[in-house]
């Protein structure tokens, strides 16, 4: 029994399907394929326990496949010439299909790769963390890493459909799916107050992983990010709503060193940081607090300082004529994108965890 969600976006128009044993064939993804050629783009973690299980759902099709290595410091273009190298050397032709096959690393790796060979073939997404099947799988945006600053080098390129395995979702480490309930988190703080009405009554079945309370709130924030992205699929207005914590998030990852703090985790801290420049009412913070607590995630930034988080936010995508805009919440469920914000309120923030 698998739920399936449309990405509209007219001719480019995509399913998200979720349910149990999908990687290993209760879902035929070899109806999705661009033709009898694909290349499958894994890491060393995720190979060993998926790998041949895709394989087997891809039977008859010709796989070949690359495993990379695990982690966001390996976010780079160096991953993505390996990738083209593969398909260079195999000859691949404009029918081959590239597949991700892990989490959001993988999946922004694959995706960028695929988007560049013969200036794009097709690509599909098979996300196994909970932070990839809620968020960087679904809407088209892949890159990777600049040494000065976290996904400054990409492109848009929308996949054929992205398959979620909830299954998978038994292999990942505990800090790896708390990473992930902050992308969930900030579903309900951006856009949907019931939603994180609901999150805040089922957190400890998600922390433990009950089956039930993970596939509605995968299935609830990939509903909620289809719709921003059917909306405003290149992020030129309503959907950088779904960048809320991450601006400061980004920041936190890039002065720390990619992999000292997880993407959710930096996103967590970030979240909070954007509420207090908000300026909501004490009584919501606290509740974006409380929850992000008891999701075990952090609420303040480490001790950087001000002038090392600013001067690594001055890059963020969304900034315009070098002024950053932040997300920020009207209300808890309700975020806007914004130039006019305290200099000194930021400031105060940024210094918060010196």
């Amino acid at each position: 029994m698998s739920e399936r969600i449309t990405v509209e976006l007219g001719e480019r128009s995509y399913p998200i399907v979720i349910g149990r044993g999908l990687v290993g064939g209760e879902f035929d993804l070899t109806q999705h394929l661009a033709g009898g050629d694909c290349l499958v783009v894994t890491n060393q973690t995720v190979a060993p326990l998926y790998l041949e299980s895709l394989r087997r759902n891809l039977e008859g099709a010709s796989i070949q496949s690359v495993s990379l290595e695990d982690g966001e410091a390996f976010k780079t273009l160096s991953a993505v010439e390996t990738i083209l190298d593969t398909l260079v050397e195999s000859r691949a032709n404009r029918d081959t299909s590239v597949v991700a096959l892990g989490g959001g690393v993988v999946g922004d790796i694959a995706g960028f790769a695929a988007a560049c060979y013969m200036r794009g073939v097709a690509f599909i997404q098979v996300p196994t963390t909970l932070l990839a099947q809620v968020d960087s799988s679904v809407g088209g945006k892949t890159g990777v890493n600049h040494p000065k600053g976290k996904n400054l080098i990409g492109a848009f390129h929308q996949p054929r459909i992205v398959l979620i395995d909830t299954d998978t979702l038994e292999t990942l480490p505990d800090r790896e799916l708390k990473a992930g309930l902050a992308e969930v988190i900030k579903y309900g703080a951006i856009a949907d107050i019931e939603f994180f009405d609901w999150l805040e009554e089922n957190i400890e079945s998600l922390l433990s992983k009950e089956p039930g309370a993970l596939a509605h709130a995968i299935k609830r924030s990939c509903e909620l990010k289809a719709q921003v992205v059917a909306e405003d699929e290149r992020e030129s207005g309503r959907r950088a709503i779904l960048n809320f914590g991450h601006t400061f998030g980004h920041a936190i990852e890039y002065c720390l060193g990619y992999g000292e703090w997880l993407h959710g985790e930096a996103v967590a801290a970030g979240m909070l940081m954007a509420g207090e420049l908000s300026g909501i009412a004490e009584q919501q913070l606290a509740r974006l607090r409380d929850l992000t607590e008891r999701a075990g995630l952090p609420t303040r930034p480490p001790a950087l300082g001000a002038a090392k988080l600013l001067d690594a936010m001055s890059l963020d995508k969304k900034a315009l004529n070098k002024k950053l805009r932040f997300v920020l919440l009207r209300d808890l469920g309700d975020a806007y994108v914004t130039s006019d914000y305290s200099e000194t309120g930021l400031q105060t923030i940024c210094d918060a965890g010196s």
